[in-house]
């Protein structure tokens, strides 16, 4: 494959970022499975730094794709709100349950809508766009289920955290993936249009 300098082609050349991500993300649902008794300060913490972990990675894919993708300021946003969440739950670690639920139930719905903005732009660049649009979808989900039922049980929210991240991991994992196989959608001679 010739390397150039399309949006495509810079996203296609940082798929391990994507996949990295996605396997930061199992990573994290798989250690809130296995230790469910976290105290309630580890669990902060913890979710803390995937949260702070997965903002910097955003903000690193949208500099490096600032010149080459007219709309990356969409994944600065994601990567910002990411990374202030982060921040929040370390500076706070006395957080109460319902008020880290709170922070990652809003974090998970701004970043569904910036991930589903992202595919709608990306559609007419890439294939499987619909990765990252599922993706958006089930933060958003995940993050109005926490809102509506926050009184779920401190289990019932670990296992709903863990499954979140397993399952959004996944997504990202397998389309960072289906981007290292990328072959150009037709006519990709130029960077997506605004929708």
């Amino acid at each position: 494959m010739t390397v150039t300098n399309t949006p495509s082609s810079m996203i296609v050349r940082h798929w391990w970022a994507m996949v990295l991500r996605g396997v930061l993300a199992v990573l994290f649902g798989i250690l809130v499975l296995i230790w469910p008794g976290l105290a309630l300060a580890s669990l902060i913490y913890l979710v803390g730094a995937y949260m702070f972990v997965d903002g910097i990675f955003a903000i690193a894919g949208s500099l490096t794709h600032r010149e080459q993708y007219e709309h990356w300021w969409l994944a600065l946003i994601e990567g910002i709100i990411g990374v202030i969440a982060g921040i929040i739950a370390f500076v706070y670690p006395g957080l109460t349950a319902i008020t880290l639920l709170y922070v990652i139930a809003f974090w998970a719905i701004l970043t569904g809508i910036f991930e589903i903005a992202a595919a709608i732009r990306l559609r007419q660049v890439i294939r499987d766009e619909w990765l990252l649009l599922i993706s958006g979808v089930l933060s958003i989900l995940f993050g109005l289920f926490a809102l509506f039922f926050p009184g779920a049980g401190a289990l019932t929210i670990l296992g709903i955290i863990a499954g979140y991240a397993i399952v959004f991991g996944v997504v990202l994992i397998i389309l960072g993936f289906r981007l290292r196989n990328w072959t150009p959608v037709s006519g990709e001679t130029h960077a997506p249009t605004a929708v």
